[in-house]
């Protein structure tokens, strides 16, 4: 008897049901507007096991690759197969609060009488004022909604971003983002982020037409397509978008976006409009910038250090008057992407490990059974096996084994080919803090304060990152984790048009630099690919 699954549950195949019927019976919410027909694009899945099992791709799912399939259009044939899906908005593991808005309340939209202005301008009567600030990352997509009158948070929400079936980085996004293709994943943010609106205005009460401004912090790419552009010169040399093309030969005072919501397809009030804070420079993008807002541009130290972990890592190092930034391709590995076992940071994620004895001793997210590895884990991992001797800098395991068992009882594992994927994530990190730094002339001891931004970093284990030279040795009493500085800039800029406005300098006072271009770049990475600490000699 062959079954349909989903996480633990299962119900026997009954030919000719599409993934979508299963999904109702699993109570699994999936996303659509067009009535179940196809051409709203809107009900991706992830089809995990039993691909063979399912009826051919239809038409209007053409901008679809396997393993990818519309749960509206795949029908489950029975060829005595299993089949296996999950939707492509999962919720990770977020930081309960970001802390509350600190300063003069200066937001953009006010109540004026009977009047809600924006900018001094009338754009609506009466009612709520809420305001929307957007994380939108590469792998994960955070959003907080805010009384903008108040400045208090109503309610924080997070999802997997479902642009993932167009590649697990930006490179691989752009690819994909042209010809017939162009707008699908314009089409995916836009509606995954309406429906957090009216999921989070029925919990908290509120119309999503009270919504007024959204601010969207995201890389040069995520925040593009977010604004239906063309990112296809983003992926080229000099790897620059249309904007800060245009912003350099002085057709644009700053790199920052406005448009009405209604364009980008965003359901708030129908005078609403959406901001996208300034690209730095190249991949520098505007969640540096948030990050930015939110530490007050490094301002209280003469020399300080901001790391923000993710698919794309950006680093700047402030020394006086000068910063310098710059934007590590490390690519997912470190949320999971092609590691046998990885995963992003979700319920059955090992996001703690240790090794005692011969056996490996974890804890779950959530408490759940074992599923597989999320990034704090596979740190813990590296530095437990070195640590021990059972793995080399290079990444040989002990008795040149190929595969360790890491949860026999859950089959996972953790390969030779793992830990090289591995390798060089964390090199594209090493080599970027270790150039910056140089170019600067700081070492580690000089660094005041490093300030470790992400939703990830803020639960990797400070002391195995430096071990394995995923960070610089930088005293750990001055290593402060920021949680999602992104999300929190984005709030900020959201309350405050002058912390907004400060934002539009960072491109013309941050010095930017091309990592490729440095003369011994290949030296540094390929250095850099072991696990060791980071050694700074120059």
């Amino acid at each position: 008897m062959a079954y349909v699954r989903y996480d633990k549950r299962k119900t026997e195949v009954r030919p000719g049901r599409t993934l979508f019927d299963y999904a109702d019976d699993f109570a699994l919410r999936v996303a659509t507007s067009c009535g179940r027909s196809g051409s709203c694009h809107e009900c991706v899945v992830e089809v995990t096991e039993g691909e063979s099992a399912l009826s051919p791709p239809t038409a209007e799912e053409f901008f679809l690759q396997p393993p990818f399939r519309l749960a509206c259009q795949a029908r489950v044939e029975d060829n005595g197969s299993d089949v296996a899906f999950e939707p492509l908005r999962r919720a990770p593991k977020i930081l309960s609060s970001v802390g509350p808005f600190e300063g003069e309340l200066d937001p953009a939209i006010r109540r004026e009488a009977d009047a809600v202005t924006c900018e001094g301008v009338r754009v609506d009567y009466g009612g709520r004022i809420i305001g929307l600030a957007v994380d939108l990352g590469t792998t994960t997509v955070v959003a907080d909604f805010v009384d903008l009158e108040t400045g208090e948070s109503l309610t924080l929400s997070s999802f997997e971003n479902p642009q993932r079936f167009g590649g697990s980085d930006v490179m691989n996004r752009i690819s994909y983002d042209v010809g017939e293709n162009q707008g699908e994943l314009w089409k995916a943010i836009s509606s995954s982020l309406n429906n957090e609106i009216e999921a989070a205005a029925d919990r908290c009460g509120f119309r999503p037409r009270d919504i007024y401004e959204v601010v969207v912090a995201g890389n040069a790419t995520m925040r593009d397509l977010f604004f239906r552009l063309d990112v296809q010169s983003i992926g080229q040399k000099p790897y620059k978008s249309t904007i800060e093309h245009e912003w350099m030969e002085g057709k644009r005072e700053t790199t920052s976006l406005i448009s009405p919501a209604n364009r980008l397809g965003i359901r708030i009030n129908r005078n609403g409009r959406v901001v996208g804070l300034p690209i730095i420079a190249s991949h520098v993008g505007g969640d540096t910038s948030a990050d930015l807002i939110a530490l007050n541009a490094l301002s209280k130290h003469e020399t300080a250090m901001l790391v923000d972990v993710g698919t794309n890592t950006e680093v700047i190092v402030k020394k006086g008057d000068r910063m310098v930034a710059a934007s590590c391709p490390a690519g997912p590995a470190f949320e999971g992407g092609g590691i046998t076992y990885g995963m992003p940071g979700y319920e059955g994620a090992i996001e703690k490990l240790s090794i005692e004895g011969d056996d490996y001793a974890f804890q779950t997210i959530g408490e759940q059974p074992a599923k597989g590895l999320c990034g704090s884990g596979l740190i813990d991992l590296l530095a437990e096996l070195r640590r021990h001797d059972r793995m080399t800098p290079k990444g040989v395991f002990e008795d040149k084994q190929f595969e360790l068992t890491i949860v026999p009882d859950c089959g996972i594992t953790f390969s030779r080919q793992d830990a090289s994927n591995l390798a060089q994530a964390k090199a594209a990190n090493t080599s970027g803090e270790f150039i910056v730094m140089r170019h600067l002339d700081v070492r580690p001891d000089d660094v005041e304060c490093l300030y470790l931004a992400g939703g990830f970093a803020n639960y990797v284990d400070i002391g195995n990152a430096i071990e394995i030279g995923f960070l610089p040795p930088v005293p750990e009493d001055r290593i402060e984790k920021i949680g999602n500085a992104a999300l929190v800039g984005a709030r900020d800029a959201l309350l405050s048009l002058e912390r907004r406005r400060g934002a539009e300098r960072y491109p013309r006072e941050i010095e930017h630099l091309e990592l490729e271009t440095t003369p011994d770049f290949f030296e540094v990475f390929v250095e850099a690919c072991q696990f060791k600490p980071m050694v700074f000699e120059w």
